[in-house]
């Protein structure tokens, strides 16, 4: 059997509107992760990780 996914959450949730700013994750893929199948969890990691990567881009910039 295939290794789990590793839930992004870092346990200090910040939700700006429906972004996490801890884990980059939207509201939306919260709520949903403990019912998504393997590909949709890896593509939501993917996703959060590219979010987290504009915030700390923007943060960088300010």
């Amino acid at each position: 059997m295939a290794k789990d996914i590793e839930n992004p959450c870092v346990s200090l949730c910040q939700l700006n509107s429906e972004l996490c700013v801890s884990c980059g994750r939207t509201r939306e893929e919260i709520r949903k992760w403990r019912g998504m199948k393997r590909p949709e969890k890896m593509a939501t990691v993917q996703k959060a990780a590219a979010r987290m990567k504009a915030i700390a881009k923007r943060k960088g910039k300010g």
